[in-house]
């Protein structure tokens, strides 16, 4: 099967003979979609700012970026609705992104994400429904992530389901600071258990 490699990750990876080497397996051709250079400063952005690529060698995280389907989006345009099914996580390459969430009947932004930063990750991990909306809050790019490719190549997959864990657990972490700072708001008068 041949493998088509963008000429500029080809260089990158010359570049970088003596690193450390993991099996990739190789990647099947995709659909035909737009392509988009990525150059070394957004590899890099997204090297240091994703979470989930953390801790992949140079060669591995470009196997992994050359996973993604390159998304186009126009200023307001919705990448995917609150409530709707999930199977998918999004880096913003170009442009920025706003997270919004419905309550009470009206939206509230809740994030907005720029270039190198993820989003709908949670995807990968369950079949559930989407947690909030996405929009673009410019004109955008995005790589896009099915989790049935990312699954198809284990030593990718394995690197990025466990820095999912760390970033839940971490998430979690701040949650119960959170909590329990507010519950001492809350209740001033109460005195740690001894």
């Amino acid at each position: 099967m041949a493998t088509r490699v963008d000429p500029e990750i080809a260089n990158l990876l010359s570049e970088n003979v003596g690193a450390r080497k993991v099996y990739v397996e190789p990647i099947p051709p995709k659909a035909v979609t737009p392509t988009i250079r990525l150059d070394q400063q957004i590899i890099k952005k997204i090297a240091d700012r994703v979470a989930i690529f953390a801790h992949l060698p140079q060669d591995g995280l470009l196997a992994a970026l050359a996973l993604g389907e390159v998304q186009h989006y126009r200023a307001g345009d919705v990448l995917f609705r609150e409530k709707d099914l999930g199977r998918s996580f999004y880096v913003v390459i170009v442009g920025a992104v706003d997270v919004v969430k419905e309550r009470e009947g009206r939206a509230v932004r809740v994030a907005s994400l720029g270039v190198g930063e993820c989003f709908g990750e949670m995807a990968l991990v369950r079949d559930d429904l989407r947690t909030a909306t996405v929009l673009a809050q410019v004109d955008c790019v995005t790589l896009c992530f099915q989790r049935a490719r990312i699954d198809a190549y284990a030593s990718i997959a394995s690197v990025i389901y466990k820095n999912i864990a760390g970033v839940l657990a971490r998430r979690l972490d701040e949650r119960n600071s959170s909590m329990a700072d507010r519950m001492v708001q809350d209740s001033p008068g109460d005195q740690p258990p001894r």
